[in-house]
């Protein structure tokens, strides 16, 4: 690979870039209920766009950043996202109002978009088939432990320094990235192999990506995915808080459920190939639509404090469990006919699915009254409608198979 960087080396550094996104986003969740309190005293709720506003920024980001990288070089880019990503954490750090730090987190986002889609150009730069797939596989091992120990490291770093410390931590991650890519990693594009940046080619490939059948519908159900997915992490610190009185072990539940639902991918893997993608994204928001059903019923029947805490945290693991299942199976179905424009439509994929799951998640979470309601009826109505999408697919398949 290089002289200077070990395959462990490499791998580690790779699963830390991967580890940019779930670090900004989960570390924040245990700092809801203080930001609320001192930016937004007259409407806590509004704490949660925190969460959305990075995402929003990270969506959009993630359009450009993979064509740029290929037209400059992959560590360009890398730098870049980096200094916009600490900027905007040291805007956020003095900020004294939530308008500023939401400005700061979308700034954020677009910076942190950068690691997210040239970390896997870099792995496909240096590797190729089934080394190349066994580099992610073991990334992405790594990666699963970030979300399960991020709200830890947050409340950790709270409880010794406040809540703006958080974003020094976000300074120092990131810090930390660029001086070991710089002191460890060549650039991995060679200038002959680089491909100008041209915004007709991108256009030309959204409209191309968009009149087909098939990926047009995996990008809306991935999109719907998505939006439950983050609806959920937008309001599970306040539920813990409000709903079950339990904000101070919510570190510790989010990381048990970020642990168990890291096995979907394995599941995932022993059957999808018997199985197919389709019918696992088709059997896995199908069976989604019958367990929040199930979580509605009994939220409305008396149950213990205990017996409802623990139905919720059970239905939690079940989003992320889902999740694990279907996003991966959705983005290779959208990439399977693209083949020919392979990284500009990862691009574009990532960042519609991701701004539109944004757009969803963000008035949903502004609808919490101390119950789950909002939160189940949203999840509910996202499953029905992305199961009817998948089944759609399916009738497509079959008749251009007939």
């Amino acid at each position: 690979m290089t002289n200077r960087m070990s395959r462990g080396e490499f791998i580690a550094l790779v699963a830390m870039m991967f580890a940019t996104i779930a670090f900004s986003i989960d570390s924040m969740l245990p700092a809801l209920p203080e930001i609320g309190a001192e930016l937004s005293p007259n409407d806590m709720n509004n704490a949660q766009l925190i969460l959305t506003s990075f995402v929003l920024g990270m969506g959009i980001g993630t359009f450009f950043t993979g064509p740029i990288s290929d037209a400059v070089g992959r560590k360009p880019v890398i730098y870049g996202g980096a200094a916009l990503y600490i900027l905007a954490s040291v805007v956020a750090w003095f900020s004294s109002s939530l308008e500023l730090v939401l400005a700061a987190r979308v700034a954020q986002g677009l910076g942190a978009s950068g690691p997210r889609v040239v970390a896997m150009a870099i792995i496909r730069d240096l590797f190729s088939g089934r080394e190349m797939a066994r580099i992610i596989s073991i990334a992405m091992m790594i990666f699963t432990l970030v979300p399960a120990i991020a709200p830890l490291l947050g409340a950790g770093v709270i409880a010794l320094a406040g809540w703006r410390s958080i974003f020094v931590s976000f300074i120092l991650f990131a810090f930390v990235i660029v001086v070991w890519m710089a002191t460890r990693l060549p650039e991995s594009l060679a200038p002959e192999n680089r491909r100008p940046f041209r915004l007709p080619l991108m256009i030309a490939a959204v409209q191309e990506m968009l009149t087909h059948p098939t990926v047009r519908l995996s990008i809306l159900v991935q999109t719907l995915c998505m939006g439950l997915l983050f609806t959920m992490l937008t309001m599970v610190q306040p539920i813990f808080d409000v709903v079950h009185d339990r904000a101070e072990s919510f570190p510790f539940w989010f990381g048990v459920v970020a642990l168990i639902s890291g096995s979907a991918s394995l599941l995932n893997a022993a059957l999808v190939v018997r199985v197919g993608m389709r019918r696992m994204v088709t059997w896995a928001l199908g069976g989604q639509i019958l367990i929040t059903s199930c979580v509605i019923v009994l939220n409305m029947s008396p149950l213990s404090p205990d017996t409802s805490f623990a139905v919720f945290v059970a239905w939690q693991t079940s989003i992320f469990f889902m999740a694990g299942v279907t996003m991966g199976n959705l983005n290779a179905i959208a990439m399977e006919p693209m083949g020919h424009i392979a990284g500009m439509a990862a691009s574009v994929i990532g960042s519609i699915a991701t701004v539109l799951a944004a757009a969803i998640a963000a008035p949903i979470g502004l609808l919490f009254d101390g119950s789950i309601t909002p939160l189940t009826t949203g999840v509910l109505a996202m499953c029905i409608l992305g199961f009817g999408l998948m089944l759609h697919m399916g009738r497509i398949e079959n008749r251009l198979l007939a």
